[in-house]
């Protein structure tokens, strides 16, 4: 077994996994898994750069990851940067902030490399369990990744709808309205479109989902009284449940959603918009229900980084 940490940035929250990994058995046993609401993104799609407010949250919560990857000891950590970092003018200055504090120089990984990461931490435990080809999809703040395959990634395609984005872009009121909610609908479909000329979103058998945005509307599907990772994990979700918590969610004010147990205070603002993308993936494709993955992306990279440092 080898300790790694793996480091995921995106464009509303940083996540931080650390564990023991057999690259030749695929095991991974967590030591610490956490997550921070820093929104990296803020503005970028209007301004095309990263706030200072942004980059500042976003240091000191590597400050606080940097001491649990010493105190646990983990012997290789990689960081990955995603949507948010790709699209900013600035991000050398994200870059050089990340590595004076970790060590490491963060990789601003390509939409197709985020979606194969992915892919590989959310199907390394299906198979056998749950038919292929799966289709994965990982609704994040700024880019939603599609990536299809069955023992490996066969097409992927990442496009530039998030939860964030959708939300900035579209100037979601409290609650939005009706022209706001139609707008962010079209906007979809064409991304969509896009996806759909890469990856074949109609011919896959398992649909899982990734993700705050996918967990949080998991959580309210079953009604936890906080949120809770082991009752999510694998758990599945119709697709007539999630078209009407989504109905809710764009109906409801910010206090209201606010309320909700296991909503994160960080994704109040923008998971309405999240749940309008998990459910238009889920008609587009005729899924009839959404398998939710805890393992994405940090697992994916984990994988990757014990076998990088046993040279597999």
């Amino acid at each position: 077994m080898t300790r790694v940490a793996a480091v995921d940035c995106g464009t509303n929250s940083i996540r931080l996994l650390v564990a023991d990994v057999d690259a030749a058995t695929g095991e991974l046993k967590d030591l610490d898994r956490r997550m921070e609401i820093v929104r990296l993104g803020q503005g970028v799609d209007r301004t095309g750069r990263l706030a200072p407010e942004a980059l500042e949250r976003t240091f000191a919560a590597c400050r606080r990851y940097a001491a649990i990857i010493e105190r646990l000891g983990a012997v290789r950590t990689r960081f990955v940067a995603t949507s948010a970092s790709r699209d900013a003018e600035n991000r050398a200055d994200f870059v050089r902030g990340v590595e004076e504090i970790l060590g490491v120089r963060p990789e601003v990984i390509t939409g197709d490399e985020e979606a194969a990461l992915s892919f590989t931490g959310a199907t390394k435990e299906l198979s056998g369990r749950l038919p292929g080809p799966y289709l994965v999809v990982d609704i994040g703040g700024g880019s939603t990744e599609f990536v299809a395959g069955t023992d490996e990634v066969e097409a992927a395609r990442s496009v530039d709808i998030g939860c964030v984005r959708l939300t900035e872009r579209h100037h979601f009121a409290d609650p939005p309205t009706p022209e706001q909610i139609a707008a962010a609908k079209a906007d979809i479909a064409a991304a969509l479109d896009t996806a759909e000329a890469a990856v074949p979103l109609r011919d896959t058998t398992t649909l899982v989902g990734l993700a705050g945005s996918v967990t949080t509307v998991a959580g309210i599907a079953l009604d936890l009284p906080a949120y809770d990772t082991a009752a999510l994990h694998h758990t599945r979700i119709p697709v007539a449940r999630i078209r009407d918590i989504t109905d809710s969610l764009l109906k409801a004010t910010h206090e209201q959603r606010a309320a909700i147990p296991v909503m994160h205070p960080g994704r109040v603002d923008v998971i309405a918009a999240g749940a309008l993308v998990l459910l238009a993936v889920m008609e587009r494709t005729g899924a009839p229900e959404v398998v939710v993955s805890e393992h994405d992306i940090l697992d994916g990279l984990a994988y990757r980084c014990a076998a990088a440092d046993e040279g597999l």
